[in-house]
């Protein structure tokens, strides 16, 4: 009897563990970015965060050493492009409905990725157990105001540049590891920064607004891309997606600590329901998560 079904409980653990950490600390991060919407906007926030993120990864990783081919350059290109459309485009949600529901709507892209690599009955188990969790976070019958159409249209469109991050981020991190990360960050920063200048124009160079934008970039970008791109290239594109779908309930969870938002008992069920789809994803996982195959380009 093989006992090579399953893997082994270190590599199991050591990509998933990774992910909650990259789950916390984006959330964390999201919500310190409130604080610079004042002063340079949502896409002078994004800008910041990605202009301040992309120097730090580019030291870390040199990625100037890598060898790049005509193969591997447009999951490169593809991975900084989603990366910097998702976060522009969640900023500009975020500065006009909550947190916990701009993250809720979001999440429609990585289950869309979810659904679409799922190949057994389980999985589609897994999956509407998270759709029904997060039906119970859209507070959409229970807020005194409507929430903005543009803000949740926007939330939606960064849930599509979401799912393409993981497919592409995926291709990306195989080819080059963490370097991928820093290369990518290069590509967002480049494309976001017109955004930022154009918005905010020279309030981006205000020295007291740097401290709180360099906590935004490390919570939100340096921490959780770098613990993203090992779950990544270690965990099958639907089970990657599938776990993903705690991000909503950490989002809910960060608007309690940090902004003060109280969660219903729907909220709280909602929450324990998006927890019950990532463990059964985790615990029916086959031994693929130790060598996924990559999805191909969308």
């Amino acid at each position: 009897m093989t006992t090579e079904s399953r893997p082994s409980t270190p590599a199991f653990a050591l990509p998933i563990g990774l992910l909650l950490v990259a789950m916390v600390s984006v959330q964390i991060g999201a919500a310190a970015a409130k604080g610079l919407f004042p002063r340079v906007g949502a896409e002078g926030a994004a800008a910041l965060r990605l202009m301040i993120f992309s120097p730090i990864m580019l030291a870390v990783w040199r990625p100037w050493r890598l060898k790049l081919s005509a193969r591997s350059l447009p999951a490169l290109l593809g991975y900084g492009l989603s990366l910097g459309a998702m976060n522009l485009t969640f900023y500009m949600s975020l500065h006009t409905i909550p947190l916990g529901v701009a993250v809720a709507l979001e999440f429609a892209g990585p289950l869309a990725v979810t659904v679409l690599h799922s190949r057994r009955w389980s999985d589609l188990l897994w999956v509407g157990l998270a759709v029904l969790g997060l039906a119970l976070l859209l507070p959409l019958g229970r807020l005194s105001h409507p929430l903005d159409p543009l803000g949740m249209g926007l939330a939606l469109i960064a849930g599509g540049f979401w799912g393409l991050y993981i497919v592409f981020g995926q291709r990306a991190g195989a080819a080059h590891g963490g370097a991928a990360v820093a290369m990518g960050g290069l590509v967002a920063a480049l494309l976001v920064a017109p955004f930022g200048i154009a918005h905010a124009g020279r309030a981006l160079l205000d020295p007291a607004i740097w401290p709180l934008a360099l906590v935004v970039a490390l919570m939100s970008s340096v921490i959780p891309y770098s613990c993203e791109i090992v779950g990544l290239t270690r965990l099958p594109t639907r089970v990657f997606g599938t776990l993903m779908s705690l991000e909503p309930a950490v989002a809910a969870l960060s608007g309690l600590v940090f902004l003060h938002e109280r969660l219903s008992p729907l909220q709280i069920l909602a929450i324990l329901a998006v927890i019950g789809a990532s463990a059964g994803a985790v615990t029916t996982t086959p031994a693929e998560i130790r060598e996924p195959e990559p999805p191909p380009l969308i």
